[in-house]
């Protein structure tokens, strides 16, 4: 009976926020309660509530100062040098123009955000591929790929859900899988290379006269600015060495990383805006994506909190391994990470993440896998995920490129799937998930 009203509550809860009746936000609390209120547990539901969120809240509070610090980092124009160098490094050469769209993208998308990354990318790179005539569609490609990749960071939004959803931190889901995004990173600049082999044929080298490449430098940096006087080219060197420390120290995890990320933030804040009524700013500026990025973790432990306190998920575990060959068992991390990309595509991360994945994990460690593994093995599907209808960031990159979205859709889904494919042939080599 259990894993029957769990297996329900899992379809209702992706019903209801597939068809949009209700909010992610607003399902992952009531649905929760309605079930465990149907399955007799009503005294008991403030208790499985509060124990959910518990678990959770070292990945809310890691999220909350991950969003403000890099929102201060783009803030203070961390990444302006960046776009002036590589716009004119890449010159009239459409091969250099396409790789250097794949870095910038994929440094920019550093903060996990696709509207952050779409925008910054595209106003920095479209007047170079006007002017050279590189196909727009290709401009659309190289930050999708890019994107696919870095959103599995823990401040992106898929880790930090199977993170709270597994109970598990940075160093059992992230860091292992960091080999395996290095090889889809390189997968994404070996795209950029044949796409700009291609278009080097097609277009040739254009000469391009130096004043013209400080003109487009200095405008396109100029565009990206929502203000000035926010930015701080004298701290640019003391920026990148906080934010290079904060990555080696979540590599290294010599601290826990919400303290790490809660440091660096108070730094870089009190060093790039000393002044209150600036902080206060810079903190209402990236409240509104802070708060809807951690009012959904914290509604997240809720719906583990029941499904696991009421003991729904080890009944409906124990029904999905009934169901699954004995043949099979041992090869779910594989399995996982292949349907992955399915799954992120049609559904929304909420509908997987929060509603699947707890599922298989505690299905797979009947076969003695260790839950890590199916957690690690479900993200390497997101480079699919950014294509989905239900990734809104995706229709903005095609408003402001100007392509056909199923067009786009054609063109992008090959290379997305070998993004996926590279990573997890790196993981299973490396043995982040096992055969």
């Amino acid at each position: 009976m259990l894993a029957l009203l769990g297996f329900l509550m899992v379809a209702v809860f992706m019903y209801l926020i597939m068809s949009r009746r209700l909010s992610a936000l607003v399902a992952l609390i009531v649905v929760p309660v309605v079930f465990a209120l149907i399955s007799g547990f009503g005294s008991e539901i403030g208790d499985m509530m509060l124990a959910g969120i518990k678990k959770i809240a070292p990945t809310g509070i890691m999220l909350l100062f991950a969003i403000l610090y890099f929102g201060v980092m783009m803030d203070a124009g961390l990444f302006d040098p960046l776009i002036k160098r590589i716009v004119k490094m890449v010159k009239g050469d459409p091969l250099k123009v396409i790789v250097g769209t794949a870095i910038l993208a994929t440094l920019v998308a550093l903060d996990g955000d696709g509207t952050t990354t779409y925008m910054i990318t595209v106003t920095a790179m479209l007047p170079l591929y006007r002017k050279l005539g590189i196909k727009p569609m290709i401009l659309a490609v190289m930050p999708m790929l890019a994107l696919g990749v870095m959103n599995m960071t823990p401040w992106g939004g898929p880790t930090a859900r199977v993170m709270s959803v597994l109970h598990m931190d940075v160093s059992e889901i992230f860091v292992p899988v960091i080999p395996a995004m290095i090889g889809g990173i390189a997968w994404v600049m070996i795209v950029a290379c044949i796409l700009g082999k291609q278009e080097r044929k097609r277009l040739g080298i254009i000469e391009i006269p130096d004043q013209d490449l400080k003109s487009l430098a200095g405008q396109e940096v100029a565009a990206t600015d929502e203000a000035a006087t926010l930015k701080r080219p004298r701290l640019i060197w003391f920026n990148l060495l906080l934010t290079a420390a904060l990555m080696v120290g979540l590599i290294t995890s010599f601290l826990p990383l919400p303290t790490m990320f809660m440091l660096a933030f108070a730094i870089a804040l009190f060093m790039n805006y000393p002044k209150m009524q600036d902080q206060k700013e810079r903190i209402a500026a990236h409240a509104a994506n802070a708060l809807a990025t951690v009012s959904m973790v914290f509604a997240a432990g809720i719906f583990t909190g029941i499904l696991t306190e009421t003991k729904m998920i080890d009944a409906m575990a124990s029904t999905l391994v009934s169901w699954i060959p004995d043949s099979l068992g041992s090869h779910m991390p594989l399995l996982v990470a292949l349907t992955s990309m399915p799954f992120t595509y049609f559904m929304s991360n909420d509908a997987y993440y929060f509603g699947i994945v707890p599922i298989l994990a505690n299905a797979a460690a009947a076969y003695g896998i260790d839950p890590a593994e199916i957690g690690r093995a479900s993200i390497l599907g997101q480079p699919l995920h950014v294509l989905s209808p239900l990734f809104a960031a995706q229709y903005l990159l095609i408003g402001m490129v100007g392509v056909d979205y199923a067009e786009t859709q054609k063109f992008v889904l090959k290379w997305a799937f070998g993004t996926s494919i590279v990573m997890i042939a790196l993981a299973l080599l490396t043995g982040v998930i096992s055969f």
